[in-house]
């Protein structure tokens, strides 16, 4: 049981990004992936997800043993991979809470209707300490950075996928709102859960990785414990 990455090589426009990246992700386990800007982190979380702008050009992705490498976006959704986006989306006139209930009846083989998925829904927002209103605001529009990031933390808690690739959620945020994502991740790691948390370091200072990969120019490059992060913190990327 794993989300393995074998020497995934992933091409943007033509261009070679990702150049032979592998490493594996185990439910339980908290994983981060750091780099300077450039160096392949987005484009790796994009190719994980199947989006259609990334070119596999070779190696694999599995996911608890089945290859997903090819499969398409819903069937990874489907499998219980979720990606949280760098930058997300406005959607007017469709509510968070409408959106999260669709998500929900497309992943899971329960179908839930509005009054079962609102009493979940609740639920998970009192858990997070939300307002149960701002499931009523149309999703993302005119939201805060940390107004994105808590609905992404949300969405996280609804689907509880197998394994959450969170693709720089630290960026951009004050440290109330890096507080409130790096909660949301720690009420949600456990057993059953595995996570890739694609930053520049300030999420570590709340969430506790159990390893840390450097990747630079499309390669990993250095491999540790919390250690590793708070050596680049202190001394920079040149360090590795």
């Amino acid at each position: 049981m794993s989300l393995k990455i074998g020497n995934l090589r992933v091409a943007r426009e033509g261009k070679e990004i990702v150049k032979g990246v592998s490493l594996e992700i185990r439910p339980g386990e908290v994983h981060a992936l750091m780099g300077p800007n450039g160096s392949g982190k987005s484009t790796l979380a994009h190719a994980l997800m199947g989006h259609p702008g990334y070119e596999v050009l070779s190696g694999s992705i599995h996911l608890d043993g089945r290859d997903i490498t090819a499969a398409p976006v819903h069937e990874r959704a489907k499998a219980g991979l979720f990606l949280s986006m760098q930058h997300t989306p406005e959607i007017p006139g469709v509510s968070l809470g409408a959106f999260l209930r669709s998500a929900w009846n497309a992943v899971k083989p329960e179908r839930l209707g509005p009054l079962e998925f609102k009493e979940k829904l609740e639920a998970k927002m009192s858990e997070l300490r939300m307002d149960p209103a701002f499931a009523r605001r149309s999703l993302n529009e005119g939201f805060s950075g940390g107004e994105k990031k808590r609905a992404e933390i949300l969405q996280l808690s609804v689907l509880e996928p197998k394994y959450a690739v969170l693709d720089e959620t630290d960026s951009g945020l004050d440290v109330d709102a890096l507080k409130l994502v790096a909660d949301g991740v720690n009420r949600l790691r456990g057993p059953e859960r595995g996570f890739l948390l694609i930053t520049h370091s300030r999420l570590l200072e709340y969430v506790a990785p159990d390893c840390v990969h450097v990747i630079k120019e499309g390669r990993i490059v250095a491999e540790g414990g919390a250690e590793l992060s708070a050596r680049i913190e202190k001394e920079g990327f040149d360090a590795v």
